[in-house]
Order: C-alpha cells, then structure tokens, then sequence
C-alpha cells in the first residue's frame, strides 16, 4: 500500500512539472553523440529523434562509448540508469532492467529482456551474449515493448544496431595492450557505390586470468580470449529499395569462472572472496564433462537480411529474416575448493529463427504499421555432473566424524573418507550423472500500431500484439545409484529417467496493447505519458519423480507473469542541452523467480505479486564548443510484496536490483593546433546495495559499489590516428560480481570477484 501511494505522488509531481523544471533536471546520454550529432533512433520502428520517442529510451553511439571506453555491454551498463548487466560469463550474463532480471539457462523458460541485434530478436541467454565492436548505436528501450520488440520484452529491450556498409572507402584499425598482457585487435574496412557497399569489421581480445589458481593443471581463473567478425553487404539498386545481408560470428575460448568459496581455506589461507582460488575440477572431467579444464568453449553464428521497400510515398514494407545458432560448453567448480566435491558442466546448444513483415504508413497526419512475426527456436540444456563419492558424502554430511572437508592448509582431507568408510576395500569411487533440458517453442503473432496528430503539440499512439505460443519441455537424466549408500542417486533429489525423455507441451495465446500520449510544449520540450502492459510467457517445467513402478514425468506448469506499467516524463532537447525525466509504476502479478534446489536443477516458482516504482533522469550539458558535461541517476523502490501469500520471498528486493545507481562525468575534445587535439572523458559510477538471490540473504549481497574510470589521449592529423591511455576501476575496489550460485544450494555459497584494476594503452588509426 505504501508503495503505491508513493507511486500516485511521484506519478502526479511529474505530470505537473513545467519545462522548466525539467531543465533544470538530470537528463540522458541520448540525444548527442561525440560530435555533437543528433543520434537518430527506430525504437518505434521508425527514424526519430530521442526527444520525440513517448518512451523512455537511452541511446548511445559507437562514438560515445569509444569516448567513455566501454568495450562490452556490461560496462555500459554503468552509464545507463535502471540498466544492470552482469556478465558471469558469456556464457551465463544476467541482464536487469528496472531491477527484474532475466538469466535464465533453462531451454524450458521464457526471458524477460528482449536482446534485439539488428531487428530480431536475440534472447536466448546462452547464445546472446556478443562483442559490441564497429557499432553505430545501442538503444535501451525502458518498459515493456511487446507491439514493438516481441513478447520477450517483459520489462524492456536493447537493440544493437552495427555500422552499416556505405559508399566510398573507408577503414579503421585499433589496438591496445594493458596490464593482465591484455591485447585487444579490432577495425573494420568499407568499400562500394551508391548501389552495392561492403563492410568486414572484427575484434579479437585476449587477456590473462585476474584470478589465481592454485590447482595444479589448471588456468588462472577469468582470462579470456574471444573473436567476433562481421561481414556486411548493403545493396540499392534504385533510392526505394535496400537489402541488408550481416553474417556474424562470434568465439569464446575463456578460462573458469572464479566461483571462491566462502567456507573452505585454499593454501594462501581461510576462504577470502577477493583471494587466491583452488578450483581443482575433477580428474575425469574430459570423459565426464566434456573438457579437460575449467573454462567455456562457445561459438554463436548468425546471419541476417533486411529487405526494406519504400512501395509508395507515404507506404513501406520491411522483412526482416534471421537465423542464430549456439553451440557452448562451460565447465564449472560450483564447490569453490579443490577437492573433487560439485564440479559440474552445461552444455546448452539451440537454434533460432524469427522472421518479421512489417508494412508502415507516414502521413502528415497519422503514421502506423501492422504486421506478423514468427518465432522458432529448438534448445537444449545438458549439465553433466562429476564427483567423488566420498569426498561428496563428507562435504556435505560428515559421515567420518572429526574428518573436515577442507583441512586447514588447504588439502582435500575428505580424499580420506573413501578409504575410511569402505574399510580399506576402496581408495575412489568416481561417480557421474546427468540431467537435461530441452525446449521446442513456437509464437506466432500479429500486430499494429498507430499514431495519430491531431495537432501539431499532440501525438495519440495504440498499439496491440496478438499472439499464440507453442511450448514443448523435455527433460531427461542418467542418474546411477550410490556405491557407499545404495541409494538411487549421490546427489539426494535426483531422479534417473530410466533411458526416456518425458515430454510435456501446452500452448498460450494473449493480447498486449501500449498506449501514449506525447505533448509538445515547444520546439525541443515534450512531455510523455505511457500504459503498457508486459508478459513473460508460462513456463512448462518438467522434471522427473519417482513412483512404485518407477519414474514419471513430473510436469509443474507456472501461469505467465503479467505487469502493467504505468508512466509520465519529460525530455528536452534545447541548444547545448537535452536531458529526461521519467517516473513508472509497474505492477506484476504471478512473478516468477528461479530458484537452485538441492539436487543442482533449478526451476521456475511463483513468488506472487511484485510492485516496481522508479525514477530516472539524464542530463548531457554542452559548457563550450570542447567541454561536455554528463550525468544520470536511477531510483527504484521495488520488490516483492511483502504479504502473507507471497510466502517466503515476501518483502525481498528483486534479485541484482540497487535503490540507487548515478554516473557523472565530462568529456574534453580540445584543439591544440597543427590538426592536433586533446580529450579526455573521465566518470565516477556508483551503484547501491544487492541482493543476488530470493529469498533475500544479507551474507549473500554486494554493499554499495563507487568506481572511477578515464579514458585520454591526443589525436593527430584531424583525428586520423590517435593514442590514448585508459584505466577502469581506478581506485582498485574490491566488490562481488555474484554470489550464492550453485554452491548455496549446497549450503556453501560461493563468491565471484569483479573485475580489479585495468589499465592499458591504445592506438587508432583511420583511412
């Protein structure tokens, strides 16, 4: 209750706010690049300005980020209000906005955010991740999006738009080396005509582990080594017609990911998160888990083409066909020590194919467009499972009293419990298993959307997204019985599916509109107001459970999560200044929270209703000609609520969501003569306290995190070759990317550290 009437206060004070106040507001990154140009945005499927969009959306270019030195998306997120994005792995990144999360491996569950690479949708966690180099722009659109951006967008969208082909030559090549003997490799080269272009752009990075490994045969933890190249071919044979054809192909080959026990010592001494790491994995892991070592091996194809054809003055018609496919492997120590104890794999593979028509309409007076999606993606989840069993029995029950798990100087002295509890029969007992998940879901759709101008001031937009789903779930698992225990399984909760895949599926259908107003006080100064309503599609969880005649599929069906988002704000685009102001409301019902049992699976629960009330607000000041300043803060009271039917999560914060996150900064680009220039952009970033799990846990949360970073240097010959130094985490912050994991389930949380300092140097050079 008192969240709401805090929302009807904040709703109302931003209704009534005059131009003027929101001048002198925060307001975005949005509407300038390095440059001083307009970014132009097609958050509504159309070319607008940012300050025209009745949405709340955050746009970046490729200058700018080059400017602030951000190289993945992660780090953008820091100069995004109400976006947070954790990369654990590529392979595993958790992707927030407005505080709810979507990081979901399962091939059985929907995701929240839509991640949208060159008009179709990405989002898929394991195959979404990628290089963000030789990128035109990045559009974080804020609320759900679904008659614009799919059934995905729950709770919001980032569009990546690449660099596109253009006529004449062209070509860039940088590098950088930094402290880890990190080496980054990147550039691109453009060549053609008005009527054929091509653009080949790349980016190879490669850098040593921050973490120590103390395990014998094993790599420092969180190196990394990753390639992405792209080829573009934009072809014109007459001004109404364009088709875009992008092949993408994107590698990982990183080393573990540091999972640090917060129980048990290594050798350098007790369990220290920001310490050495003994991830020693298992002996079998190559036979058991697919790979020799820890570490992800993952390679993401795509290939896109965008047919656009003006038919008609006022009539367009875009087809936007593309094809994904993922292939990953990443082996993991969810223990966090060096015994042989939880070392587990996942390997998810997955198809997808989305094609979308859309014809659009612009008039003078009313401008809309209607269409149909279709939607197919074939997925799969396997985690395989490695240990020892009595190393396992020890660690997780004592079963040899006086016996730890972890002895004080850091040897495994559960390797003893074997040979204890069989008498002296037995020194080892390997013991493996695996479990699967396989997802086969269809939607189809059709949609339109309208806008219409009355006046010159007013603009009334509705939109509507009418779609059918198909879900099917398989799960599968081999799960032999313990040797010490003669148990069916080692790990207690498993279940072996006796050599079958059970299979379960249902379809869905919904309806969800959007509805804005725009005012235009004056040139530059609009007020917005927005209802949009968002849906995480139903998820069919399947698993197995154990009867008298044996296993049967054990099918929990988790109804979709519904929210209802409710907004009003201001942009300005006036001069040397433009900025936002926004406040949203957003209310769910059937939230869904993922949550990691005891037997390592995780499945999907309804944690009830959630209610989300935020403010947001960006600010991008032009002081002189070589002097920018900029700024935003985001403000989210959001979680949960806290009554009885909301059981045990009542109350609890969403999971990676801060109070408060703000980023400040400015940005010099000065000349020095001869065709020489300075610049420089250095920001603060800061981010308040999170929980990384729900139920919320204080041992399991990160305190409020300050980082400084810089980016400087000189250019030459009108900005045709430049070097600069760079450096993030200056102050060299010790904070926790995550936290809890698999490990928890077990009752020993493990830790993962974010990145330390890294500074370097780098060269540009442009033909």
């Amino acid at each position: 209750m008192a969240r709401s009437v805090r929302a009807l206060t904040l709703l109302l004070l931003a209704a009534t706010a005059t131009p003027a106040l929101a001048q002198a507001d925060t307001a975005p990154l949005d509407e300038e690049g390095a440059s001083g140009d307009v970014i132009v945005v097609t958050a509504q499927k159309i070319e607008q300005r940012a300050v025209d969009v009745p949405i709340t959306i955050s746009a970046i270019s490729g200058d700018q980020m080059r400017a602030l030195g951000v190289s993945d998306l992660d780090e953008l997120s820091n100069y995004i209000p109400g976006l947070n994005i954790q990369e654990q792995s590529a392979n595993n990144p958790g992707i927030v906005i407005r505080g709810i999360t979507s990081d979901s491996g399962s091939a059985q569950q929907a995701p929240r955010v839509t991640l949208y690479y060159n008009g179709t949708d990405i989002s898929r966690s394991r195959g979404s991740y990628q290089a963000i180099y030789d990128v035109d722009r990045i559009e974080v659109i804020k609320g759900p999006q679904a008659t614009l951006f799919g059934t995905a967008s729950a709770v919001g969208a980032i569009s990546i738009v690449s660099a596109r082909p253009k006529p004449g030559f062209s070509s860039e090549v940088n590098a950088s080396y930094g402290n880890f003997d990190a080496m980054t490799l990147g550039g691109f080269v453009n060549l053609g005509s008005d009527m054929v272009a091509g653009r080949v752009a790349f980016e190879w990075k490669k850098r040593d582990g921050y973490v120590r490994n103390l395990a014998a045969g094993q790599d420092d933890l969180y190196d990394q080594d990753q390639l992405g190249v792209r080829g573009s071919l934009r072809l014109t044979p007459t001004d109404r017609f364009t088709a875009d054809l992008i092949l993408t192909y994107d590698r990982q080959r990183n080393s573990g990911t540091p999972f640090i026990s917060g129980t048990y010592p290594t050798a350098s001494g007790p369990a220290d998160p920001f310490g050495d790491a003994a991830l020693g994995g298992s002996p079998l892991s190559e036979s058991a888990l697919g790979a020799a070592k820890l570490g992800l091996t993952r390679d993401v194809y795509d290939a896109n083409l965008i047919l656009d054809w003006q038919v008609a003055d006022d009539w367009t018609i875009t087809m936007v066909n593309a094809y994904r496919d993922f292939d990953s492997l990443e082996v993991f120590d969810a223990d966090g020590s060096a015994a042989w104890y939880l070392e587990f794999a996942e390997d998810a593979k997955g198809w997808q194919y989305n094609h979308e028509t859309r014809f659009s309409y612009n008039s003078d007076r009313f401008r809309g467009s209607f269409g149909w999606n279709a939607f197919i993606e074939d997925g799969s989840q396997a985690v395989p499972f490695s240990s020892e069993e009595g190393i396992f029995l020890q660690c997780l029950a004592g079963l040899v009293p006086g016996l730890p798990c972890i002895a004080a100087d850091g040897s495994v002295a559960a390797a003893a419990a074997t040979g204890i509890l069989t008498g002296g029969l037995a020194s080892a007992i390997p013991y493996s298993s695996t479990f699967g998940n396989i997802g086969k879901n269809q939607s189809y759709s059709v949609f339109a959307d309208g806008t219409w101008m009355p006046s010159e001031s007013l603009e009334l937009t509705a939109g509507i997204r009418a779609l059918i789903e198909k879900r099917r779930s398989g799960y599968y698992a081999d799960v032999p019985g313990s040797v010490l225990t003669g148990g069916p399984s080692l790990i207690p909760g498993q279940v072996d599916t006796g050599g079958e895949t059970f299979w379960s599926e249902d379809s869905f259908k919904a309806f969800l509109p959007r509805f804005n107003i725009l005012y235009r006080f004056g040139d530059g100064i609009n007020a917005f107001a927005t209802v949009l309503k968002g849906r995480r599609s139903p998820t069919v969880n399947l698993s197995a459970r154990p009867t008298a005649t044996g296993p049967v599929p054990n099918v929990g069906r988790i109804a979709a999560e519904n929210v209802w988002n409710y907004e009003v704000g201001l942009k300005v685009a006036r001069g040397g200044f433009s900025g936002s102001l926004g406040v949203y409301y957003q209310k769910y019902d059937n939230f869904q929270v993922s949550v990691t049992q005891s037997d390592g699976t995780t499945i999907t629960q309804s944690a009830g209703t959630a209610s989300n009330l935020g403010v947001e607000a960006e600010a991008r000041l032009a002081v002189t000609p070589w002097l920018t300043l900029f700024g935003n803060v985001g403000y989210i009271d959001g979680g949960i609520d806290d009554k009885a039917a909301n059981g045990v999560f009542a109350g609890d914060r969403f999971r990676l969501q801060p109070e408060w996150q703000a980023a400040a900064g400015f940005t010099i680009d000065a000349p020095l003569g001869g065709g020489m220039r300075f610049f420089a952009t250095p920001t603060i970033t800061h981010r308040s306290k999170i929980f990384f799990e729900v139920p919320n846990n204080p041992l399991i949360a990160q305190d409020a995190v300050t980082l400084v970073n810089a980016r400087a240097g000189v250019s030459f010959a009108d900005k045709r070759f430049e070097i600069a130094g760079f450096i993030r985490n200056a102050t060299d912050e010790d904070y926790l990317l995550d936290a809890g994991n698999t490990g928890g389930a077990f009752g020993i949380p493990t830790f993962i550290p974010a990145e330390p300092r890294l500074y370097g140097v780098q060269v540009v050079g442009r033909f």
